[in-house]
């Protein structure tokens, strides 16, 4: 097939070098704002460059990936929807979530698949982790724990465009938590502190946080974020049933020096970066996208998979800025 890619940044880039690779993708046709960007890839990848995202479309593209900035998402998504062409987007669907619900709106009924860019729901101990619970191989859940700790911050200018932590990086761990529990969260409580970088205080943002999430049986769910944690990028899960308890995550490569005599785990070198980490979920994700594109399967992850861990990142914001327990069913109101 023919795939679209708009955007060549560092996950364009990424996303180019693997669909190259993949058998059900026969040519690529790239298009960037930086001229530049759009040449590198055509002559790493063998791609043809278009002059703009209407070219791409107009080029008999089978199928597109959005990998632009944050901004063009909804305007890019409404094109190829309305060209008839599936679309694969990073996340978020939109900077705030009133435009994502205008998305939403402006694409539903329409019989063109769009699939957001979720990666965990295909990483192998995600996987795994959702079988067992939805095997009944835990029992009744009461306790999951969801951790992602970056090793740096990212830009001052990314911070300041982001929309906070939980819009931007914990967004990730609500989403999870949905797929893996198919529970749906009722209300929220969290906190944050800066002790870090000074831009991002300056941002009106947080650097750590914390949030205790209530699903809606009753099942607590603890999320711990931070944008510093030197000794590599952490990502795990914890998940606690009556009747076993499992770990994602606990391999060789986390980021943990354990300080117990005679323990030698981990024993191998940390994750230092979210696509060393996430390399085979990404690969899995758009070949996914290929199925997607060739009819074989649905949309793994909608645009309505991506709002509702939206909301709960609403409902987050709201907590930390307000000190108090959120309901989803508030922020929903507006």
């Amino acid at each position: 097939m023919r795939i679209g890619i708009l955007g060549l940044g560092r996950i364009g880039a990424f996303h180019a070098e693997t669909l190259s690779a993949l058998d059900a993708v026969g040519s690529l046709v790239v298009a960037d704002p930086f001229a530049d960007a759009a040449r590198a890839a055509a002559e790493r990848f063998g791609a043809e460059v278009a002059d703009s995202p209407e070219a791409v479309l107009a080029a008999g593209v089978d199928g597109v990936v959005i990998a632009a900035a944050t901004d063009a998402h909804p305007a890019l998504i409404r094109a190829a929807v309305e060209a008839g062409v599936p679309v694969f987007c990073e996340k978020p669907v939109a900077r705030t979530i009133a435009e994502g619900m205008d998305v939403l709106k402006a694409v539903s009924g329409r019989d063109v698949p769009v699939q957001i860019g979720f990666n965990r729901r295909f990483d192998a101990g995600f996987a795994a982790a959702r079988a067992a619970v939805r095997g009944g191989e835990l029992g009744k859940l009461h306790t999951v724990r969801s951790t992602t700790l970056d090793p740096a911050p990212p830009p001052a200018a990314y911070i300041a465009a982001s929309g906070g932590i939980f819009r931007d990086c914990s967004v990730h761990d609500f989403d999870v938590i949905r797929w893996v529990t198919g529970r749906e969260v009722s209300e929220v409580y969290a906190v944050g502190g800066n002790r870090g970088a000074d831009f991002i205080r300056e941002a009106g943002d947080a650097d750590t946080t914390g949030a205790v999430l209530t699903l809606d049986d009753g099942t607590i769910a603890v999320i711990s974020n931070s944008r510093h944690n030197a000794r590599g990028y952490d990502v795990r899960m914890e998940i606690h049933g009556f009747d076993d308890s499992i770990a994602v995550g606990l391999e060789d490569k986390l980021p943990l020096r354990s300080v117990e005599p005679g323990t030698a785990f981990p024993a191998g070198t940390p994750h230092d970066f979210f696509m060393d980490r996430f390399a085979a979920a990404y690969r899995a994700e758009l070949a996914a996208f290929t199925e997607v594109v060739a009819g074989a399967r649905p949309s793994p992850c909608t645009i309505e998979d991506a709002l509702e861990a939206g909301w709960i990142a609403e409902a987050c914001t709201l907590s930390l800025h307000e000190h108090r327990p959120v309901t989803i069913a508030e922020v929903r109101r507006g």
